[in-house]
């Protein structure tokens, strides 16, 4: 049939029949693609050792019982790893549970909100073995962006879904709609409020506590508790936290896979999106050369992005540490090194390579890493380039 005499009907049909098949075939090559792979870098790497490497909040064990007991991040991801479990289940796994988490008010579920008062949640998965990628922006209303990430790599041909449609395409996939606000967060957001009109009394006293503070046994336990709150609001409040969580692991075959997943900055206005969904920039996975991945000021690593060059630098023969201060530097490079411009913002990458070796860098002194080498999980100082004067 000649291309003019298409009927419309015929050409719907045949796009409703493909539009069908899409999420097999993705959900399918995602699949076949990890069993070719798997088998590849089995006798490909027979020397690499298994590793879990993230940001430092990957050794956090939470406190409110979402996780059993003892049970943080990368501990969570070896365990999957050790069972012969993939590389992405092993790192979703493992940052659930700082998702889950309601005292890390910089990812998922108590993140810090934006400037509306909303959470907005951003993430993005990178599977080493079938090379594909999967996305989500500006998602409300899911603490676990992560998840809806993997599906969107493997029911989809897409990278990246945003704010509405990310939100229909996870409910339709089954997550569950959930108000992602904790007090402490709404709190917090009502006195980053009030800052922007001093002369408005609508909102809570500075001196205000926040109701779940009223569970403690004593006034004197209120007290301090109240203090250490105030304390942390009034932070927030001035300096506006990154947060975020960044990922990797590489199994015994020499496999990898990441993930970044974050709340963004806070306060920040509604649809911002920073580096952490965005492939190469907040996380990037070649399964023959490393991963990489960021936290901090996202739109610096946006700019030389960020996650892509410390593989790059990888490629190139350069360790998982030199290649993570290389890219470093072409941050720094953009302002010319000036320490006063730098000294506004802060940001760290982490990478591993196929042989299980791991580096992290940071624009400032003071930044940290967690890996769990299989045996145990520690946390680790950064490489740095400058170190701020003392006051």
């Amino acid at each position: 049939m000649s291309q003019q005499h298409i009927k419309r009907r015929d050409f719907i049909q045949g796009a409703a029949l493909a539009g069908l098949s899409a999420p097999l075939i993705g959900r399918e090559a995602f699949a076949q693609g990890a069993a070719n792979q798997n088998a590849r870098a089995g006798s490909a790497s027979p020397t690499a050792r298994p590793v879990v490497f993230s940001s430092a909040n990957g050794a956090n064990v939470p406190k409110r019982g979402v996780t059993p007991a003892g049970i943080n991040c990368i501990a969570r991801a070896m365990e999957i790893i050790k069972a012969g479990g993939d590389t992405l289940d092993a790192v979703i796994a493992g940052v659930n549970i700082v998702e889950d988490d309601p005292d890390d008010t910089s990812v998922g579920y108590g993140g810090l909100p934006n400037e509306e008062g909303d959470v907005e949640l951003d993430s993005c998965v990178m599977h080493g073995p079938s090379r594909r990628a999967g996305a989500v922006a500006s998602l409300r209303h899911i603490k676990n962006p992560s998840k809806v990430a993997k599906v969107v790599l493997e029911r989809t041909d897409h990278i990246l879904l945003v704010g509405e449609g990310a939100l229909r395409f996870a409910l339709k996939h089954g997550f569950k709609k959930e108000e992602l606000l904790t007090e402490e967060s709404r709190e917090a957001w009502l006195r980053w409020k009030e800052r922007l009109n001093p002369g408005d009394a609508w909102g809570p006293s500075p001196i205000r506590t926040v109701p779940s503070l009223k569970s403690v046994n004593s006034n004197a336990d209120l007290t301090s508790k109240a203090i250490a709150f105030n304390a942390w609001v009034e932070d927030v409040i001035t300096h506006p936290p990154t947060g975020t969580i960044n990922c990797l692991a590489v199994d015994a075959k020499g496999d990898l896979s990441g993930v970044t997943t974050t709340s963004g900055l806070a306060w920040k206005i509604p649809g911002r999106v920073g580096d952490s969904p965005l492939i190469g920039c907040g996380l990037y996975v070649d399964n023959e050369v490393g991963a990489a991945g960021s936290t901090g000021r996202g739109e610096e690593c946006i700019y030389i992005n960020g996650a892509h060059t410390v593989v790059e630098g990888m490629r190139r023969g350069l360790s998982p540490t030199e290649a993570a201060l290389e890219a470093m530097k072409r941050v720094a490079a953009r302002y010319g090194n000036d320490q006063a411009e730098l000294a506004k913002f802060n940001l760290s990458f982490y990478a591993v390579n196929k042989r299980g070796e791991y580096g992290a860098s940071c624009l400032w002194k003071g930044g940290r890493f967690a890996v769990h080498d299989g045996q145990s999980s520690k946390v680790l100082d950064s490489a740095h380039l400058f170190e701020r004067k003392p006051a």
